[in-house]
C-alpha cells in the first residue's frame, strides 16, 4: 500500500485529569481519544504503536508494542476506530507524537505517523 497513509487519518482529542493529578508531587495525569480514519479502498489492520512523550523539562519516554489497548483492530474502507489511553508526566505542559504500523489486505506493512499534540493543564498555555 505506497503512501496509503495518506488516506488514514488520526484525530487526537486530549483532557487533563484534574481528579487523578498530583501537581505538588509533579504527576500530571491525561487522558487522549485516538480515532483512526480509513478513507482508503481496503482494510487495514494496526499492528503496532510507538508513541515519543517529551515534558516540558525534555524528558522523553518511548512507548512500543502490539496494537492498542489490548487489540489489533482491522479498520474497514470508510470505517474508524476510536480508543483511550492515557500518560502520566511529571510537568503540566508535554508533547506527544509517534505512529502506527499497519498492514492492508495484501499483507503490505506501512507506518502512520501521528503528528505532534499537546498535553496542557488547562490555563497554563494561553
Amino acid at each position: 500500500m505506497s503512501n496509503e497513509d495518506s488516506a488514514i487519518k488520526v484525530q487526537v482529542e486530549t483532557k487533563y485529569l484534574d481528579d487523578q493529578s498530583s501537581p505538588q508531587q509533579h504527576r500530571y495525569l491525561f487522558s487522549y481519544t485516538i480515532t483512526i480514519v480509513n478513507l482508503s479502498d481496503q482494510a487495514v489492520t494496526l499492528k503496532t504503536r510507538h508513541w515519543v512523550i517529551t515534558d516540558a523539562n525534555g524528558k522523553i519516554s518511548e512507548v512500543q508494542g502490539e496494537g492498542v489497548v489490548g487489540e489489533t483492530p482491522r479498520i474497514k474502507p470508510n470505517e474508524a476506530y476510536r480508543y483511550s489511553s492515557g500518560t502520566v508526566l511529571d510537568t503540566a505542559v508535554g508533547v506527544m507524537h509517534g505512529k502506527y504500523q499497519m498492514v492492508d489486505d495484501n499483507g503490505e506493512p506501512f507506518d502512520v505517523q501521528i503528528a505532534p499534540f499537546r498535553l496542557a493543564v488547562p490555563g497554563i498555555i494561553h
